[in-house]
């Protein structure tokens, strides 16, 4: 099924998605050269090559496992006139707006499962055994997280029957929030305080991947701050202070993070 939002750009969805995934990551590296907030635990290099190779790794698995993406999947819902939002008589731009909320609040709630369901925390560490938050970061996930992060996606899109605009919409926000609120910058306290009333800052989602366990179980929000507020699970600031703070899990803290191999068979070890 090909995705056509977009012709007139001259690129398809994928294109468009990527161009701006690309532009974000290089604006925040930027940002993160000229306004860094922490020193790094490892050296930069042999990190981003490995969180880029699983990045990497990542989109050639989902392209051989997965023949359709989440917006093949509204498209054809919208065809058959599946899910809540194609039996409503409602205006397009609130169904958009219903969609993408709805699909955030899905994943802030795949985020809290993958931390208290055990198998789903073995594939999940990954992410949070980087020793530094940056940029990079928001690339590390596991493959098969990946995967089993799609199939959630698909199911919530097919129940609502989620515009394909919305989706799109809602992928490229997610991945531009993400590569943001991981990202090693130093924002003005004012404005830190004022964005996070609406979406999650660099410090909020730092919170969560620090070594203390209170702290690495809150701010599960990826782009809008609202659930954790709402159910319980936001901590504003780390105990130990940002600068003082320390990144990625308890048992990992050596290079070994860093390296390639061993951050795709971390789920299949025995501590």
């Amino acid at each position: 099924m090909q995705d056509t939002l977009f012709v007139a750009f001259g690129l398809d969805d994928n294109q468009m998605r990527l161009a701006i995934f690309l532009g974000t990551f290089l604006v925040m590296a930027l940002l993160e050269w000229v306004l860094p907030k922490r020193d790094k635990a490892l050296p930069t290099g042999r990190r981003w090559l490995t969180n880029w190779g699983i990045v990497i790794l990542d989109s050639v698995l989902v392209r051989l496992v997965m023949p359709i993406l989440p917006i093949g999947v509204a498209l054809y819902a919208g065809e058959q006139g599946w899910g809540l939002l194609n039996w409503l008589t409602i205006p397009g731009w609130l169904s958009i707006l219903i969609a993408f909320v709805v699909l955030d609040f899905a994943i802030w709630l795949q985020h809290l499962i993958s931390h208290v369901v055990p198998i789903f925390w073995r594939l999940h560490q990954v992410h949070h055994a980087d020793r530094d938050i940056d940029v990079s970061t928001a690339l590390r996930f596991h493959p098969i997280e990946i995967l089993l992060s799609l199939v959630w996606k698909f199911g919530w899109v097919l129940l609502l029957g989620a515009p394909a605009l919305a989706v799109f919409l809602f992928e490229a926000v997610l991945n531009a929030a993400a590569l943001f609120n991981h990202a090693n910058v130093k924002l003005p306290v004012g404005l830190d305080r004022l964005l996070r009333l609406v979406v999650v800052t660099p410090d909020m989602h730092r919170v969560h991947h620090s070594v203390v366990p209170q702290e690495t179980n809150s701010n599960y929000g990826f782009n809008l701050s609202i659930w954790d507020r709402l159910f319980g699970t936001y901590i504003a600031q780390p105990q130990a202070g940002h600068d003082a703070m320390v990144i990625g899990l308890n048992p990992y803290q050596s290079d070994k993070p860093g390296q390639f191999i061993w951050s795709i068979l971390l789920p299949f070890r025995n501590r």
